[in-house]
């Protein structure tokens, strides 16, 4: 008997629905294997025969020795995974008339076996969801982990169940079960916003905080450049925590590169916070940007919305770094392969940290640095000049004096003060990129459009000139520049930019002036 279940492959962020066609009948030989799986399929889909031919025994139904062949198609796509146990198993229980097979064009279903006869949760089920709903399937079938991530999709009956034999009482007409259902709204309204840090844990340091409110405000890249102790990370941690609450599309577009990737928490529906990566130094280029021999989201994706921190950047492969410079540009990543190419969303903010020599204490107030002649700019240069481009801020962040830290009388700016400030900025912005559909921020500008919008009087002109004289900066700082500046008159609510504001924006370009490494 032929019988069709349905499932989903995971290309991308996206899904694409597979046909499971089990077929069964005819003697099989003495000697001969009655299973055979065709459609392309991995080792981790061969090797789930074994793991459904136990779970069906375990949860009461019988295994028949009839030749069974299992076809996924389209069968040019390469399937991938443990998630097509439970549709192979439920086709064949239907194929072997222990179940009807009513239902079953009517579910899409997904799942991994235990050999128990167990669900265990799978990768990806936001996107499948989403498929599922845009070819009219009813509903879906698949582990109670993953139901509440699923459920987010609307005009879906979503199913959770425990157990192969749940599913198959179900689909048979034997048992009913409760969708999940989820207020996509509420869940994303109720659980905005809330951080554990914020701003006014910082002592001192109000001019990092600044350029952390521009960094914020225009979407800036920013490093920050400080000895040991000074609070680089600290401030860093708290940059999520004055950038605008995630929309609700971007959130969706967040938590399905989160489920692709396997790492969104359990029992989760729904990422409604910015994303904060800070990968590790000794990270591969593989693993930052994505890919792989089955190609998956790497840290840039898996920042998307939200910040890549690069703790101690001058330590992390020079390699490594390269690779992020077209996706800092382009705010997405391809990963080609022979015959397939995959691409991911990474619009991403960089902010990265460093020593300025190995020592650390190169420019110190207080202490001295003992690295020799030329060991600053040797350090420095562990970073390429085209990447020092592509960063809009340079900071140096100095030690906080004693006296800052224990002063009690002194009420430090809150992450709310902040952020109110930066989304008045935003709005601005996005009034002024509302006929661009890719561009919310100035940090997205093309250089074509800089020159429109960042408009310079005669005054602002000379000094830039005379800056770009002095630093010797390429014609990308030179748009960073007049984007930051944008971005300053923006937060003071001013249509042109003034001086001050060009002035500020060169101040925060530290790496670029003379004699700064020595």
């Amino acid at each position: 008997m032929l019988v069709k279940t349905f499932a989903s492959a995971v290309h991308g962020v996206d899904a694409q629905t597979i046909t499971v066609e089990v077929n069964t009948g005819g003697t099989v030989m003495a000697g001969k294997p009655f299973y055979h799986l065709v459609g392309l399929p991995d080792n981790a889909v061969k090797e789930g025969f074994q793991r459904f031919e136990a779970a069906v025994k375990n949860v009461g139904y019988r295994m028949e020795r009839l030749k069974t062949v299992v076809n996924l198609a389209p069968a040019d796509i390469r399937k991938e995974g443990s998630a097509y146990d439970v549709p192979i198993a439920i086709g064949y229980l239907a194929a072997t008339r222990q179940i009807g097979a009513e239902l079953l064009d009517k579910y899409l279903i997904m799942g991994e076996l235990s050999l128990d006869g167990s669900l265990r949760p799978i990768k990806g089920a936001l996107p499948i969801a989403i498929q599922a709903r845009k070819e009219k399937f009813r509903g879906i079938i698949l582990p109670r982990q993953n139901a509440r991530e699923a459920a987010i999709v609307n005009d879906l009956e979503v199913y959770g169940v425990e157990n192969l034999r749940e599913a198959a009482t179900f689909l048979n007409g034997e048992s009913q079960l409760a969708p999940i259902e989820i207020n996509t709204r509420e869940e994303f309204f109720d659980n905005q916003g809330w951080y554990d840090v914020d701003f006014s844990d910082v002592k001192g340091q109000e001019n990092i905080k600044r350029a952390l409110e521009l960094a914020a405000a225009g979407g800036h890249n920013v490093i920050l450049i400080g000895p040991p102790g000074a609070g680089k990370t600290m401030l860093a941690r708290r940059l999520p925590t004055i950038l605008p609450p995630l929309s609700l599309h971007e959130a969706l577009e967040t938590t399905k590169i989160h489920s692709v990737a396997g790492v969104l928490p359990p029992d989760a529906a729904l990422i409604t916070r910015r994303p904060f990566r800070a990968p590790h130094h000794t990270i591969s280029d593989v693993a930052l940007v994505g890919g792989g021999t089955h190609p998956s989201p790497g840290e840039i994706s898996l920042a998307h919305h939200g910040v890549l921190f690069l703790d101690e950047l001058p330590e992390f492969k020079r390699t490594v770094l390269e690779v992020l410079r077209q996706p800092m540009e382009e705010r997405r990543v391809t990963i080609s392969r022979a015959k397939s190419t995959v691409e991911y969303p990474a619009g991403f903010m960089l902010v990265a940290s460093m020593n300025p020599c190995p020592c650390g204490y190169y420019n110190h107030p207080e202490k001295e640095c003992v690295c020799g002649p030329g060991v600053v700019k040797k350090y420095l240069s562990k970073i390429s000049g085209p990447l020092l481009d592509r960063i809009d801020l340079h900071v140096e962040v100095t030690p906080v004096s004693y006296d800052e830290l224990s002063s009690q009388a002194r009420t430090s700016v809150t992450s709310q003060d902040i952020i109110t400030r930066v989304i008045q900025a935003r709005q601005l912005q996005a009034e002024r990129f509302q006929a661009h559909k890719d561009i919310f921020c100035n940090a997205q500008m093309p250089s074509r459009m800089v020159h429109e919008v960042c408009q310079v009087n005669q005054a602002g002109l000379t000094l830039i000139k005379k800056a770009m004289e002095r630093l010797q900066l390429s014609a990308r700082a030179y748009d960073r520049i007049l984007k930051v500046a944008r971005t300053a008159a923006d937060l003071d609510a001013s249509p042109d930019i003034k001086i001050e504001h060009l002035a500020e924006a060169i101040h925060f370009r530290s790496l670029d002036r003379e004699g700064w490494a020595g």
